[in-house]
C-alpha cells in the first residue's frame, strides 16, 4: 500500500512541477505578444465555468477531508478485530474499503454541490 502512496505522491509532483513550468511557458509567450492585460487569466483559479468567483473553496475541501475520514473511520470500525490474518485479508485482498472510501468522499462533493446550487438560488 506504501508503494501505490509513493508512487500516487510522486507522480502528483511531477504533474505540478510541469503545469507550473507550462503555465509560466504560457504567460511569457502572452506577455511577449503584448497582451498584459489577458496575463493574469491563467491566476484565475477560483473561476466557475459560468465565468463567477468561486465563494467557497475551502468548503468543498473541508467537507471532502471531513468525509473521506468518516470513510476511514468506518473502515476501521468494519475491520475484524479477531484476528491478525483477518485483518491482513480484509485490507489487500478486499476491495471494500476502497468503495467505502470512493462513496465517501463522493458524498462530500455531493453535498459541497447542494449546497452551493442552494446558495446561488436564493440570490
Amino acid at each position: 500500500m506504501s508503494d501505490v502512496l509513493m508512487a500516487a505522491v510522486v507522480f502528483f509532483a511531477i504533474y505540478q512541477i510541469l503545469k507550473n513550468f507550462t503555465d509560466f511557458l504560457l504567460k511569457r509567450k502572452i506577455i511577449k505578444s503584448g497582451h498584459f492585460e489577458k496575463a493574469e487569466i491563467l491566476n484565475q483559479k477560483d473561476l466557475e465555468p459560468t465565468g463567477e468567483v468561486n465563494k467557497y473553496p475551502s468548503l468543498k475541501w473541508g467537507l471532502v477531508a471531513f468525509f473521506a475520514g468518516l470513510g476511514f473511520i468506518i473502515i476501521n470500525q468494519m475491520s475484524p478485530n479477531v484476528n491478525t490474518n483477518d485483518y491482513y485479508n480484509f485490507m489487500q485482498d478486499g476491495m471494500l474499503p476502497f468503495g467505502i472510501e470512493l462513496v465517501s468522499i463522493s458524498l462530500g462533493f455531493i453535498i459541497y454541490f447542494i449546497i452551493v446550487n442552494f446558495s446561488n438560488r436564493k440570490k
